[in-house]
């Protein structure tokens, strides 16, 4: 059980604003997943900083997105597991997926 200690809102911009809640413990560990991901780019730049070899800051760079594809899918799955289950739950699961839908196009290539 969820008690509200243990969850966090936020809102994302959508046409009609609701309330997404989230554990602490997933929250935490998609924003430390974050965080390293963001010292891994300053890491980056301080390579091309130093003219450091391209293949080298290729595949600095090829960590760099596996590490957003992996947080990418903590995201998702969290949003599927709390945020799809919540609305099926609600009645209001064609709202929630016409949104998710609309995020997965701009997010896939």
């Amino acid at each position: 059980m969820v008690t509200e200690t243990d969850t966090h809102t936020h809102h994302h911009d959508h046409e009609t604003p609701h309330t997404h809640v989230h554990s602490e413990a997933s929250l935490k560990q998609i924003i430390n997943r974050l965080s390293r991901i963001e010292g891994h780019i300053r890491g980056v730049k301080t390579m091309v900083s130093e003219s450091r070899p391209c293949p080298e800051v290729l595949i600095q760079l090829a960590a760099v997105r596996g590490a957003v594809d992996r947080v990418s899918r903590l995201i998702l799955d969290e949003h599927l597991n709390e945020c799809v289950a919540r609305a099926a739950k609600e009645g209001n699961i064609e709202e929630e997926l016409e949104q998710l839908k609309a995020a997965l196009d701009r997010f896939l290539p």
